[in-house]
């Protein structure tokens, strides 16, 4: 029989057991048995002071101890978007991914995926090497837009697809240029050809004076 692995579980798995044991000793939290109030308290303050390892530590210490808590959907967002602030995209997708499974609820489901959609897109650094990523993203993209076609966010979405597309479009055509160059015809047309089918042409696209990826938030 075949084990079937789920990568992005087993990722996900990893990164919270590092919550455990990856920070530093002064990070640590040798504290238990607290109402939930405290360790929110301290979740707020460890963000507000820009040191998420120990805020890490003290989500770890409330959603251990009080799982039913009204505070955790909170505490969960909120280190979402501070992981984000640091640019730390890798956590912020764990706890939206969180948020989404365990907590969300109406409007609370569409902003998160948005986030993620935010997240993954400024996860971005380097559009030869984060290929699967920017397809990824421009499918969660899609579904966003068609299922939540009114949607505040809308119109940043639609940007991202956007600078997505273009970024998509150029790496093609350096690909295709490149085969071009070494007497590969054949394949570089394959790349020409997935250009044809972009809702972009050449014409629309001016280098931008930043990253594709940065000029869409900058």
């Amino acid at each position: 029989m075949k084990i079937v692995i789920n990568i992005k579980q087993i990722f996900t798995m990893l990164i919270f057991v590092s919550l455990f044991l990856g920070c530093s000793q002064k990070d640590a939290v040798n504290e238990y048995d607290k109402p939930a109030i405290y360790w929110y308290k301290n979740i707020v303050k460890e963000v507000a002071s820009s040191n998420l390892d120990k805020a890490d530590n003290y989500y770890i210490s409330l959603r251990s101890e009080h799982m039913r808590s009204p505070m955790l959907p909170t505490a969960t967002i909120l280190l979402a978007q501070a992981h984000m602030d640091e640019q730390e995209f890798i956590m912020a997708d764990y706890y939206l991914d969180e948020y989404l499974k365990k907590y969300a609820l109406g409007s609370g489901i569409e902003q998160a995926k948005f986030l993620k959609i935010k997240a993954a897109f400024l996860g971005i650094k380097d559009i030869n090497k984060d290929q699967k990523l920017m397809i990824d993203t421009l499918n969660e993209v899609d579904s966003f837009i068609k299922k939540y076609p009114l949607s505040i966010y809308k119109p940043v979405v639609q940007t991202i697809r956007v600078r997505l597309n273009m970024a998509q479009y150029m790496l093609n055509e350096n690909i295709a240029n490149l085969y071009a160059r070494i007497g590969k015809d054949k394949a570089s047309e394959v790349y020409r050809a997935k250009n044809k089918k972009s809702p972009l042409h050449m014409a629309d696209i001016k280098a931008p004076e930043v990253d594709f990826i940065d000029s869409v938030f900058n």
